[in-house]
């Protein structure tokens, strides 16, 4: 037993060096990582720039498909004499007229 207490001191002697070598180091570059994080947060990547204006521009897209089905369904309406469809489809267009400006053109399509 009177062997197993020096021991233990001796190889705690030896590890608490690395151990408060080691808290020192993460002391002194904690501040780095708090700012380099902060940055990071606070700054927007092209790529998540891009991925954001391509998940707006296909919510635009999707919105336009809705609409035009839904014109579609109106002019039929209309066609067939029913004059509330043919003022609800001007609506439509309209509201199609105000999202395209949104909505880029694919080369060779129109």
């Amino acid at each position: 037993m009177r062997i197993v207490i020096p021991v233990l001191a001796l190889s705690s002697a030896l590890l608490l060096p690395g151990c408060i070598a080691r808290t020192a180091l993460d002391v002194v570059t904690a501040p780095v990582k708090v700012a380099s994080k902060a940055v990071d947060l606070a700054t927007t990547s092209q790529s998540e720039s891009d991925e954001k204006r391509g998940r707006e521009i296909r919510k635009r897209e999707e919105e336009l498909g809705k609409l035009d089905r839904d014109r579609e369904k109106l002019r039929e309406k209309c066609s067939d004499g029913d004059r509330s469809a043919c003022r609800d489809m001007e609506g439509v267009e309209a509201e199609m007229r105000a999202l395209s400006p949104g909505v880029p053109v694919e080369p060779g399509r129109k």
